[in-house]
């Protein structure tokens, strides 16, 4: 088999995306405490950002260490394109929006880019810098710049004044990797560095599904100041000392009774003869509790024996009533009386024992799913006959295995 050759464009290009969607997200960290924004991806541009009094475009470049953005670099001739097609097309309005040109490239002394950066760089001369663009237009031959040297024809002297007046070119940017760890920087401040990873990892998670959602919406469907408030706030609260984050892959996850049909803690619902939709609605729970705690744990996001002290909570609050029933009965009851019984311990357990594993986790599936779980280790039980039946029933077949 012959060996495959790495795909550098490809990968250079899955890079390129992932910036945008980063450099796009620590904007949106930028402008916490700031409701009056919004702001979506390949709208107006690979980032476009509208205000009360005006918007930005950014144009992002990441490139591989070293490189350089001359003055007829493809990068700053593409952009120059686009945003000429759109004044001439009327769709960018100049005294309504900035443009920003953001390239992990250098920028040579005396370059465009390095003439277009932002005036308290203090080199700022875009006088200059438009002389040199239309001596780049006049002398260079490269057939790759043709479409972008026809689009900076069709402005007029006044509109490509104005033009460069509106651009900001900052080189030597952040590359993903440091985006990264800005962004990381900022979760620290927000919930501490033990759970700093844990947070952005959600934080990234939910605005990469946000951008997508969007991106299929359309710009209509931006993200404001306001939601990103909101889901950032929610989010450090639920990493907050009486909290723990629900995720919503997690919550989100639908029963397979067909995995789970055999196990003890379905077969403790079967000794209650209970209905297929809430054995359904049980194994969904166990999934979701079973799935949520293993990232708990993994993430370590627990407190040492916390979920075992919450476990031995439920168990002893089960006991009272457990214990009560088989002593009320008596072991002469008839099945029916039993399974009444046994059937009003489960509602008890599903609806009013929403015992909190810490005081803000109100999520109902971790404690319903917890009782599944202690059922499947028979530490909890609803028919009052459990132990034995599920002993009679699953000990013969495990012993036929082994």
């Amino acid at each position: 088999m012959a060996e495959r050759e790495p795909d550098f464009e490809a990968s250079a290009s899955a890079l390129g995306y992932v910036y945008q969607l980063r450099e796009a997200l620590h904007l949106c960290v930028s402008r916490l405490g700031n409701l009056d924004w919004a702001l979506a991806i390949e709208a107006g541009d690979d980032i476009e950002e509208v205000r009360r009094d005006g918007r930005t475009y950014y144009q992002l470049k990441h490139r591989a260490p070293g490189t350089k953005m001359t003055n007829a670099s493809t990068d700053l001739w593409k952009t120059l394109r686009i945003w000429a097609h759109a004044i001439h097309g009327g769709q960018l309005d100049l005294d309504q929006t900035d443009l920003i040109l953001l390239t992990t490239a250098e920028l040579p002394d005396g370059s465009v880019g390095s003439m277009l950066q932002p005036a308290d760089s203090r080199l700022r001369d875009e006088r200059s810098a438009l002389e040199a663009l239309k001596t780049t237009r006049r002398t260079s031959k490269s057939e790759s710049l043709a479409k972008a040297f026809a689009a900076f024809d069709l402005l007029k002297p006044p509109q490509l004044v104005r033009m460069v007046s509106k651009i900001q070119v900052i080189g030597n940017a952040p590359d993903v990797e440091a985006v990264e760890q800005k962004l990381r920087q900022s979760a620290t401040t927000a919930v501490g560095r033990e759970h700093a990873t844990s947070f952005l990892v959600r934080l990234e998670g939910w605005f990469f599904r946000r951008s997508i959602q969007q991106l299929r919406a359309g710009s209509l469907d931006a993200i404001t100041g306001l939601d990103f408030d909101a889901v950032f706030s929610d989010l450090r609260n639920q990493f907050g000392r009486a909290n723990l984050p629900i995720d919503e892959d997690i919550a989100e996850m639908e029963a397979d009774l067909a995995k789970y049909s055999g196990q003890p803690f379905v077969r403790q619902l079967e000794l209650i003869e209970l209905g297929t939709r809430r054995v359904n609605r049980a194994v969904r729970d166990y999934m979701r509790a079973v799935t949520q705690r293993s990232r708990w744990l993994n993430e370590n996001l627990l407190l040492p024996r916390e979920l075992s002290r919450y476990e031995r909570r439920l168990v002893e609050e089960w006991e009272e009533l457990f214990d009560d029933m088989v002593d009320t009965l008596g072991v002469e009851a008839a099945e029916a009386e039993k399974i009444a019984e046994a059937t009003r311990i489960y509602r008890w357990a599903m609806t009013e024992a929403q015992r909190r594993i810490r005081p803000e986790c109100d999520e109902p599936f971790v404690a319903k799913g917890s009782f599944h779980i202690l059922a499947d280790d028979y530490k909890v039980g609803w028919h009052m006959d459990f132990v034995a039946r599920l002993m009679a029933v699953l000990e013969p077949a495990e012993t036929t295995s082994v």
